[in-house]
C-alpha cells in the first residue's frame, strides 16, 4: 500500500505537533515538517524515530523565510497543511507585544501566500479558546456563586470573538479572520480547532512538551519541581469565585487531541464540496482546578510538590468552558484517555522516580 497524501506541519518538533505527526505516520500519511527550534528539541527527532521505525523528512527553517518556503512547496507535492506555529506566552506576549505580531502573524501571512501560490487549498489552523470573548463574561459572572457559574459558561463556536485581553490572543483572532476572508477571497478550505488546554504525553512515554526555558504551563512547570529543577510552583489565588479559589480549566489529553484531528481530516477531506470554513471547539465536559491538579500529580508520584501562594495575575479569568457537541455529534469524538493514565505517561516521560 502507498502512502495517502502529504500534509506540510508547522513546528511538529513542539510539543503537540510531534504528536501530530506520529499519529499521522502511523495513519499512512507523508509528513514534511518544519521547525525553527526556538522552543523545542532536536532529539524529538530520535524519540519519534523509536515510535516509528524511521524519520520523517524535517527542515530546519524559519518561516519568516519566504523563499525558502517557496523552495519546499516547489519540491514537494503538499495536498493540506497543518499549522502549529506560534509563540503563545500569555505574560511574553504582553511585555514584547512587537515581537508576537511579527511572529505569530507574519509566518502565517507568509505560509499562507505561498500556499496560494502553489494552489494547495486545504489548512487545519490551531486556534485557541482565548479568541472568545472572556473579558466581558469574566465582568459579568466575577461575583457569582459557583454553582451559578456553572450553568451559565458554555461557549459555543458561534460565541463573540472580540475583545481580546492580550497580544497573543489577539494573534489568534486575527489568523482566524484572515483565514475566513481567505475562504471567501481565495478560495480556501479552513479548519479551525479551538482548543482547551492540551497536556500529558504521548503514550509511548517517549515525547512531551518539554520546552527549553522555564515553562509557562501548569503541567510542565510541575514536572520541573517534581525534579527539582524549580524550586516551587506559583499558584495564583486571590479571589477567584471557585470551588477552592484557583482557577479553573478543562484540559484534554494531548493523544486524545491528536486523534480528532486525523479524524477531522478524513472527514473533511471526503467531504471538501460541500464546506469552507468550519469551527470546532475541542473539550472533554473535565475540569480542574489548579488545587485539584497539583494532588492528582501528588497521588500518581506519591511525592508532594512544593508550591507558593502568591496574588492573581491579570489576565488570568476564573473559569473557561466551552460546549463540544459539533465536534461529537459530526465526528463522534470522545476522549479515551483517563486522567490517572495520562499523569502516569507525563510522570514516565520524566522519568520521576
Amino acid at each position: 500500500m502507498g502512502k495517502k497524501k502529504t500534509l506540510l506541519i508547522t513546528w511538529w518538533l513542539w510539543y503537540i505537533g510531534s504528536h501530530a505527526v506520529v499519529e499521522f505516520e502511523k495513519a499512512w500519511y507523508t509528513t514534511i515538517i518544519l521547525d525553527n527550534l526556538s522552543n523545542s528539541k532536536i532529539n524529538v527527532l530520535d524519540s519519534i524515530e523509536k515510535i516509528l521505525w524511521y524519520t520523517p523528512k524535517f527542515f530546519k527553517e524559519d518561516l519568516l523565510n519566504k523563499e525558502w518556503l517557496d523552495k519546499i512547496f516547489k519540491e514537494n507535492k503538499i495536498g493540506w497543511v497543518i499549522h502549529f506555529a506560534w509563540l503563545k506566552a500569555v505574560w511574553e506576549s504582553i511585555e514584547k507585544p512587537i515581537k508576537y505580531f511579527q511572529n505569530n502573524i507574519t509566518w502565517s501571512l507568509n505560509l499562507f501566500e505561498i500556499m496560494n501560490k502553489y494552489n494547495v487549498k486545504n489548512i487545519i489552523f490551531s486556534s485557541s479558546a482565548t479568541v472568545y470573548d472572556l473579558q466581558n463574561w469574566k465582568d459579568n459572572l466575577i461575583e457569582k456563586k459557583w454553582n451559578d457559574i456553572l450553568l451559565k459558561r458554555w461557549l459555543k463556536e458561534e460565541d463573540n470573538t472580540w475583545n481580546t485581553t492580550n497580544p497573543y490572543w489577539r494573534t489568534k483572532f486575527l489568523l482566524e479572520e484572515i483565514l475566513k476572508d481567505l475562504t471567501i477571497f481565495s478560495w480556501f478550505n479552513v479548519i479551525l480547532l479551538r482548543y482547551f488546554n492540551p497536556i500529558w504525553a504521548h503514550s509511548s512515554w517517549l515525547i512531551w512538551e518539554d520546552p527549553n526555558w522555564i515553562p509557562n504551563n501548569l503541567l510542565p512547570y510541575t514536572m520541573k519541581v517534581l525534579k527539582w529543577e524549580l524550586k516551587e510552583l506559583k499558584v495564583f489565588w486571590w479571589n477567584y469565585p471557585t470551588k477552592d479559589w484557583t482557577w479553573v480549566r478543562d484540559y484534554i489529553d494531548v493523544n486524545d487531541l491528536v486523534s480528532w484531528h486525523i479524524k477531522a481530516y478524513n472527514y473533511l477531506d471526503k467531504n471538501i464540496k460541500n464546506w469552507k470554513y468550519n469551527i470546532f471547539n475541542l473539550w472533554v465536559w473535565r475540569w480542574l482546578s489548579v488545587l485539584e491538579i497539583i494532588k492528582l500529580v501528588e497521588k500518581v508520584s506519591w511525592k508532594k510538590i512544593s508550591y507558593k501562594i502568591v496574588d492573581r495575575r491579570p489576565w488570568d479569568l476564573p473559569e473557561v468552558y466551552c460546549n463540544p457537541e459539533k465536534a461529537n455529534k459530526i465526528f463522534w469524538w470522545k476522549t479515551e484517555v483517563s486522567e490517572e493514565e495520562s499523569v502516569k505517561n507525563m510522570i514516565k516521560f520524566y522519568n520521576i522516580k
